[in-house]
């Protein structure tokens, strides 16, 4: 990260995390077509991570302050303390009964609420998507929520000046270079930086943290529009794809071998 910032005084950041399973052997709720997250071994989503580094590497160059924000199950508890033990200022988890099965609208109308609640910030920052839903519909579904600009695919924070902010984001063809104003929301690649581990004194703060939980209560939440009820859409069918595989031995001399491999491909159009 370079940012030339001298008229800025302290930022005030929050980043949103996803704890998602450590395994791509997922188990599947057959009845409501999600994923049964109770027992199963859960990491920070890893390009989280990146999100994390840029707001502590932005705290630390402007005296700023961080705060990580995560919607799920009890567990998710422990990304939280993570993101403590790399030097995050304040934790909140958001978690009710009332949030299961909300999609990405869902979530990113109770994250809104939330963020909300925390009051005054000068940037969000997400992971591009999670590599369990893979779907990077949250960040710009939350900057939509709050009313604020987004961009996405940022690999380089180039400026933060008061009022707006100067960021390289990626494209096939290579950079685009995209000035927005601030309070913004964006969404990092992995190329952005190089997440650190936590420190000795991070890991034992972690561990006397106590994480403070957000419930719809307490966030005002309007039920209509969260869990499965309240989410548009709807997952049909999750499941694991078939792999097929098999094989042919070829006979003969080398050139009759040729002339059936060709035959083969013809057959299967695929020359």
């Amino acid at each position: 990260m370079k940012v030339d910032n001298p008229s800025l005084g302290r930022i005030r950041v929050v980043v949103c995390i996803k704890q998602v399973p450590g395994t791509t052997e997922f188990k599947i709720n057959p009845q409501t077509n999600t994923l049964i997250k109770e027992g199963t071994e859960s990491i920070v989503n890893p390009l989280d991570m990146y999100a994390l580094e840029e707001g502590l590497q932005l705290k630390e160059q402007y005296q700023g302050k961080v705060a990580a924000i995560t919607m799920g199950l009890p567990q998710a508890a422990e990304a939280l303390k993570e993101a403590i033990a790399l030097g995050v200022d304040e934790a909140i988890l958001l978690s009710d009964p009332a949030f299961e099965g909300s999609d990405t609208l869902a979530t990113s109308y109770i994250l809104a609420k939330a963020i909300a609640k925390l009051g005054q910030f000068d940037l969000i920052i997400c992971g591009r998507q999670t590599m369990d839903s893979d779907t990077g519909q949250v960040a710009p579904q939350l900057a939509e929520q709050l009313g604020l600009p987004f961009v996405s695919y940022v690999s380089q924070i180039e400026e933060i000046r008061e009022g707006y902010m100067r960021v390289q984001r990626m494209v096939e063809e290579g950079h685009q270079v995209v000035e927005m104003p601030l309070p913004g929301v964006i969404s990092v690649v992995k190329e952005i930086n190089v997440p650190r581990l936590p420190s000795l004194r991070g890991l034992m703060k972690s561990k006397q943290a106590r994480i403070p939980v957000w419930t719809a209560q307490e966030l005002g939440i309007d039920m209509s529009k969260v869990g499965l009820s309240g989410s548009p859409t709807r997952i049909i069918k999750l499941f694991y794809p078939q792999r097929a595989r098999g094989g042919e031995l070829l006979q003969g001399s080398p050139e009759s071998q040729v002339n059936q491999l060709v035959e083969r491909l013809r057959e299967t159009k695929i020359i």
